[in-house]
């Protein structure tokens, strides 16, 4: 494996997004705060601050999840409906490199996005005047992009094999069961059927616990868990996108062209 041709597939994989005018998302992510600034004081007098500091971060969190899952199930179908794939393999690329790379490329995308849609998210909150706990967003928005790596490793296992709008569905479910799996278990045991409680553990122990690293709510609060829960977490985070990176690579090394 060449790091050399991972960072040429990752770079221009990052070219490729970039030139698909994603980034027009951050000019309409600022529009929706400006917005939101001049709309909230009308409708919550007392408590806008709060509501503002909430919707900043969920904003953040469903423009960037958006781009992870329609964009990453689509990077392995473009370059099979193009051909490119077909001029890439052959050469002494591996399918593990090119995994990877597009991988590196949408997480870079990514993290432009995320960082340019913070900058904003500040400055509007420093312009506005609200007092914001500084460090504990920051770390929110640090676990929201492990949650974004993430993602795009679950948009890839789904892209290598299936199509685009399907993929997007699935990785869709998946985000949406990842942030209830642990109300999936509760719901199990209220349900007192000992079938729907395995179920729902099994699903527990399957999907992905996007929970484990979602900090926003108490984040504003200027409040995180202790140091070793935040490694642990991060570390979840990151092992469970290695997997997923692994089970894309097997699933694409099967498939011929």
């Amino acid at each position: 494996m060449s790091l050399v041709r991972i960072w040429a597939i990752a770079s221009n994989g990052f070219r490729e997004v970039i030139r698909d005018r994603i980034l027009y998302l951050i000019g309409v992510f600022a529009v929706l705060l400006v917005f939101a600034l001049r709309l909230l004081p009308e409708i919550a007098a007392t408590t806008e601050n709060k509501i503002f500091l909430d919707l900043g971060l969920a904003a953040i969190d469903v423009f960037s999840v958006i781009v992870a899952i329609f964009v990453g199930t689509g990077l392995i179908n473009k370059e099979i409906e193009k051909r490119t794939v077909l001029v890439l393999i052959p050469k002494p690329v591996s399918r593990t490199e090119f995994i990877i790379g597009k991988h590196l490329g949408l997480s870079g995308v990514l993290a432009v996005l995320v960082v340019a849609m913070t900058v904003i998210y500040l400055l509007l909150l420093s312009f506005s005047k609200i007092d914001y706990p500084l460090g504990t967003i920051l770390v929110s928005i640090f676990f929201q992009f492990l949650t974004l790596c993430l993602m795009t490793a679950v948009a890839l296992v789904f892209g290598v094999f299936t199509s685009s709008v399907l993929a997007a569905l699935l990785t869709f479910g998946i985000y949406l069961m990842g942030n209830f799996s642990r109300d999936l278990v509760e719901l199990g045991k209220l349900s007192k059927n000992p079938n729907i409680e395995s179920l729902t553990q099994g699903l527990y122990l399957v999907l992905p616990d996007l929970s484990r690293l979602n900090l926003k709510n108490e984040a504003v609060y200027g409040i995180l868990p202790s140091p070793q829960t935040l490694l642990t977490d991060g570390l979840y985070g990151l092992l469970y996108t290695t997997l997923l990176l692994t089970i894309a690579i097997l699933i694409f090394s099967q498939r011929e062209f």
